[in-house]
């Protein structure tokens, strides 16, 4: 795969030298310290025990979905096949997972698992274009992140794919009786046609900000991310709410139209929240949006 190259600008300008770590824990230890950090995932723990095998890190996105994290230490060990094993493993035993997070987070956070988009992620120092062409074949939701150390100070994450897979339904009914209230994609196909229309043009607009948003189909709502969400959106018969990651504060409130979420409760992630009823609350929601994918 293409390098990378980073330079430093003060004094005279240099190429700083990418470098594997010494020891592949330290990245592992690294990221686990920082996981929210680098990758918006909760972290849960380290060296998790299975049945036939050992997933190396474990969290939980903001999504509430299960993230499995699998490190390349070797030229020849095949992390993506282990991940894909790890991945059909979770879905299977999804009560030992709850248990875990009970254990880590509490009983809150392990009533709001989503098991419709968990994912594996794969880091090592390099792949082959053959990994990111089988991974896009693969149709599973399996992100592949190449680094690179920069002398002591700088660490880079690349990430060479986005997958666009679909979401898991196999529990669809089961979270709707529990809780009470339709699905996303039920709610897409059940609106009035001009909420349809709004909420498809704003998914249009914030997909053509950039090749590097992914959509995510969750049960209650659909997350555009890049490393992390930027927008999540619910529909409901007579508006569309918004949820962006944007500081309130840098926002000027407009009552029935923008509302900072800071400190209330809400499907998704994101501190202010657009409600969008017609064309024109549309058209004001544009610059919000890309402030959004602008800066995350």
């Amino acid at each position: 795969m293409s390098d990378i190259k980073l330079f430093q600008l003060e004094e005279s300008v240099k190429e700083l030298s990418a470098a594997q770590v010494s020891v592949e824990k330290e990245l592992q230890s690294l990221i686990e310290d920082n996981m929210e950090l680098f990758f918006g995932v909760r972290f849960l723990k380290s060296e998790y025990q299975i049945t036939n095998g050992r997933m190396d890190s474990i969290g939980i996105d903001e999504n509430n979905c299960p993230v499995i994290f699998e490190y390349k230490r070797s030229i020849n060990e095949n992390v993506i096949n282990q991940g894909l094993f790890y991945l059909d493993w979770l879905l299977d035993h999804k009560a030992d997972f709850k248990l875990l997070v009970i254990e880590k987070l509490g009983t809150k956070a392990a009533d709001e698992i989503d098991w419709s988009m968990p994912c594996v992620i794969c880091i090592a120092n390099d792949f082959t274009r053959y990994d990111v062409h089988a991974v896009n074949q693969m149709q599973r939701n399996i992100k592949l992140v190449k680094y690179k150390k920069y002398e002591d100070k700088l660490v880079l994450f690349e990430h060479l794919n986005a997958p666009n897979v679909k979401a898991i339904v196999q529990d669809q009914d089961e979270d709707k009786a529990k809780s009470g209230q339709k699905t996303h994609v039920e709610k897409v196909a059940s609106v009035p046609e001009n909420i349809k229309r709004i909420y498809k043009s704003i998914c249009e607009y914030i997909e053509s900000l950039g090749d590097d948003i992914v959509a995510n189909q969750l049960k209650f709502y659909i997350a555009y991310r890049k490393v992390q969400n930027i927008a999540c959106i619910e529909i409901y018969n007579k508006q569309v709410i918004v949820n962006l990651r944007l500081n309130p504060e840098t926002v000027e409130l407009e009552e029935g139209f923008s509302r900072d979420m800071r400190g209330i409760g809400h499907f998704g992630t994101g501190d202010l929240q657009l409600i969008v009823k017609s064309d024109k609350d549309y058209e004001k929601s544009l610059p919000y949006i890309e402030r959004a994918y602008q800066e995350n």
